[in-house]
């Protein structure tokens, strides 16, 4: 998985480059060539991105619980005696 977004990180710099570089030459190829490149980062990159880096993780940690709630105030409590 991360062979692939190196990969695909690479592409993605190469072709934003590439239709910068074009655009100076033809702005018309070169818009089109951006735009492809913003369509694959959008809609094929960030998503792989984001799943890389939730997987294996339990969504119970990052949510806030009355547990956790009740957790958080008695460590406040305490600090303040």
């Amino acid at each position: 998985m991360k062979k692939i977004i190196y990969l695909l990180t690479l592409v993605l710099i190469s072709s934003f480059s590439f239709g910068f570089y074009q655009k100076s030459i033809s702005e018309e190829i070169g818009n089109k060539i951006i735009g492809y490149s913003v369509l694959v980062l959008v809609f094929i990159y960030l998503p792989i991105f984001i799943y890389n880096g939730w997987k294996n993780k339990s969504i119970e940690d990052y949510m806030l619980s009355n547990d956790k709630l009740k957790k958080m105030r008695g460590k406040s409590l305490e600090s303040k005696k």
